[in-house]
């Protein structure tokens, strides 16, 4: 297979992210892995999308340290690919990552997305239901079991009068970005500091209001979801738990947190089936759920992390096996043709 992996910068990249896991291991599997960075695409004359790619050479690497270096370096093979030739183009970037610096670059994978999959290219996750999700409310599409009860507005009034209906207990955080940026825990004697917090959180948008969730204090769980369902291998779940450190709630590993082995109950699974229609409905093919106790706090659909925590672990190679689903949907399609729409491929 030809994998294209699109991602905001090959500088921002870090051998524990998820993207260098699956690119390592595509290209221990024998395929051709080319990273394409937000800057890199262009839509030609003859109406064909390339772009400007690099892959690593050769195909044995004892690390995602010494892969990530190898395809820095100047060794590192560079081509002005047409997009339309790969198999597969996996959306990898986050676009809360660009949000303040270049804006422009947020909805690059989207669009440019839309027209490789228009021209017969594998394109995950669906680049139109990852517009769709590209702020927090998205997330109230799930079942209401699963989410927080969440209150979306500008008006402080209506944010004072919600965390008051939750006796002083809340969560804010802006409807756009990620990383647990921006994010305030509301307690009942920090009255005086609110109108200061709705007004920073709304200088840039809307602010979601949320029922603060007492599970949350103790670290939330990632559970990594392939084809709509937990991935598993040899009996063992992809997932891992991160808890926050001192004193800090956000739990997120890029505010702080801290990732330590997770135990999957049936509470997890019944969360997981209950989101696997609507996962299967937009092609999501993969999906990084956040659950705290019986709640689920977000779906992380843009670059869903983790893979590293989890195989250093669980000892088991879960990125092999999200390549290998890959393998088998290029196989579809080549035995199928056009008989299954993208969406439908995605999650098979």
């Amino acid at each position: 297979m030809n994998i294209g992996f699109f991602i905001n910068s090959i500088d921002t990249e870090r051998p524990r992210y998820a993207t260098t896991c699956l690119a390592r291991a595509a290209t221990e599997r024998g395929h051709e892995a080319w990273y394409i960075s937000v800057e890199d695409f262009a839509y030609d004359p003859d109406e064909c999308v390339r772009a400007h790619a690099r892959r690593v050479p050769g195909k044995k690497y004892k690390s995602t340290e010494s892969y990530l270096d190898a395809l820095r370096s100047d060794k590192a093979e560079t081509e002005r690919l047409t997009v339309a030739d790969l198999d597969v183009l996996l959306l990898r970037n986050n676009p809360a990552d660009d949000a303040g610096d270049q804006p422009w670059a947020q909805f690059v994978g989207i669009n440019f997305g839309q027209i490789a999959r228009d021209q017969g290219v594998l394109v995950f996750n669906d680049p139109t239901s990852l517009a769709h999700a590209l702020n927090k409310l998205y997330f109230q599409r799930f079942p209401e079991e699963v989410r927080p009860k969440t209150l979306v507005t500008r008006d402080p009034a209506d944010i004072r009068a919600f965390v008051k209906e939750q006796d002083g207990n809340a969560v804010l955080k802006p409807l756009q970005g990620s990383g647990g940026q921006g994010v305030f825990l509301i307690r009942p004697d920090e009255e005086a500091n609110l109108n200061q917090i709705i007004e920073a959180i709304s200088r840039d948008g809307y602010v979601v209001a949320q029922e603060y969730l007492p599970a949350a204090a103790e670290g939330d769980l990632r559970l990594f979801l392939v084809n709509g369902q937990p991935l598993q291998v040899d009996g063992k779940y992809a997932a891992f738990r991160r808890v926050a450190k001192g004193g800090d709630m956000r739990s997120n590993i890029h505010a702080g947190g801290e990732a330590t082995p997770a135990e999957i109950n049936e509470t997890v699974l019944h969360i997981a089936e209950l989101v696997r229609p609507k996962l299967i409905q937009e092609g999501l093919f993969i999906v990084g759920l956040d659950i705290a106790g019986d709640k689920l706090m977000e779906v992380n659909v843009f670059s869903p992390g983790g893979l590293y925590s989890m195989e250093e672990f669980e000892e088991v190679p879960f990125s092999a096996a999200v390549i290998e689903a890959l393998e088998h949907k290029v196989a579809i399609k080549k035995h199928y043709g056009l008989d299954f729409s993208n969406v439908q491929l995605a999650t098979m």
